[in-house]
């Protein structure tokens, strides 16, 4: 299976290899087909092309920049690291990449309101500030557990006009967010409109949500280039559900001197059950509407996950990413939780950049991973968002 085919992906049924497609019931089949033949017959088209760009540009921000982590890289030895700096976007993460598509879309299709889960809140957010740019009603579905955690991105939600719908069930995060935003959306599909978070759910949403992510990666290339003349020798991003990872990855797929590895959450120790490395210690199978790798136990049902980064904590991951696991194109490691807040902290002390928890877990293995290589070679990583909404959980977490 060639990276070209890989790009290509998916297939008319919505599958990435083995994984992807549509494990719903067939009455939502219809309604997802029709989605998928909107957004292939809108993204076509030249007006919907402008006016995201448009709004890419003067709206989001972009194109954000390529940026040279000196210090961190002097204190840390061996290859040189770059972060591609999506926490400099508007509303603070790579999440608005995919949030105005989708908003645009659902006017586009004259839905009434458009539906989301959201676990650190960052897509939460996004969604909200772009419903609330395109004049369309938004609902947002929030595990207890992290909105006590991420207050500060539940008080812009409310300030943007969204309902925000605090989730009891379960574990209360992100897993039972969805389960409980998936539900509402089954009460009137016509209407609703469910932009999902990330490159998971039933076809066409993985392929819909790495389309618009993919800006993420074609400007990191050419950026890139332009900067050091030559492609980096590594690229990496954190991995929950995937979207931010994809989003960068998809321009590079090609390439075959480039390195990709996407950066899991190994928790409180793979050894344990606090974790939510799913391409690490996952199985394959069904969950929320797609097959993929999952951390589920004996009867299939999903395990309880966990993760000091909210937008980490899913028991699944994105099928395309659980397709280029099987071809070695992309490696997946994993770093727990003190490796994540050692690196937060070393980014904001030295580069005076304040990372988010997620983005923090890519830093930590950038960090690991460039004390291998020589000055000669160079690490890109994502940095998926800013850390604004942690500040506040780290300081009480490390008793600042």
């Amino acid at each position: 299976m060639t990276t070209a085919t890989a790009f290509e992906m998916p297939d008319k049924n919505g599958y990435f290899g083995e994984y992807g497609g549509q494990v719903i019931p067939p009455q939502l089949i219809e309604i997802m087909n029709q989605i998928n033949d909107a957004y292939d017959q809108v993204s076509q088209s030249e007006a919907f092309q402008n006016e995201l760009q448009q709004l890419n540009a003067d709206y989001v921000g972009r194109p954000s920049p390529v940026y040279f982590a000196k210090r961190i890289t002097e204190k840390v030895g061996g290859a040189r690291i770059f972060l591609k700096r999506e926490d400099l976007n508007h509303t603070g993460a790579h999440k608005i990449n995919h949030c105005i598509g989708e908003a645009l879309l659902a006017k586009h299709m004259g839905k009434t309101k458009v539906l989301a889960e959201t676990g650190a809140g960052q897509h939460g957010v996004a969604l909200a500030t772009a419903c609330a740019l395109v004049g369309i009603d938004c609902e947002i579905h929030m595990g207890e557990i992290d909105i006590a955690k991420e207050h500060p991105n539940v008080t812009k939600m409310k300030i943007l006009g969204c309902k925000l719908v605090p989730v009891s069930r379960g574990t209360r995060t992100l897993k039972d967010a969805v389960d409980s935003a998936f539900e509402e959306y089954l009460k009137d599909p016509v209407n609703f409109f469910y932009a999902i978070g990330s490159v998971v759910g039933p076809h066409p949403f993985p392929k819909i949500v790495r389309d618009f992510q993919s800006i993420v990666g074609r400007e990191a290339r050419e950026q890139f280039l332009a900067k050091e003349g030559k492609l980096p020798d590594v690229i990496m991003a954190c991995v929950g559900g995937g979207s931010n990872a994809m989003g960068l990855f998809t321009a590079f797929l090609d390439d075959a001197s480039v390195k990709m590895v996407g950066v899991e959450p190994a928790g409180k120790g793979l050894d344990t059950p606090d974790h939510a490395a799913t391409l690490t210690l996952g199985s394959k199978g069904a969950l929320h509407g797609f097959e993929c790798y999952n951390l589920q136990d004996a009867e299939g049902n999903p395990l309880p996950v966990y993760s000091i980064a909210s937008g980490l904590d899913y028991p699944g991951v994105g099928p395309q990413h659980c397709h280029l696991k099987d071809i070695k194109r992309v490696s997946y490691e994993a770093i727990d939780d003190k490796e994540c807040l050692d690196a937060f902290m070393q980014l904001s002390r030295l580069e005076g950049i304040i990372p988010a928890l997620e983005s923090a877990h890519a830093v930590a293995y950038a960090m690991k991973l460039a004390k291998t290589m020589s000055p000669d070679q160079t690490i890109l990583v994502n940095l998926s968002g800013r850390g604004d909404k942690d500040v506040d959980f780290v300081a009480d977490y490390l008793s600042l």
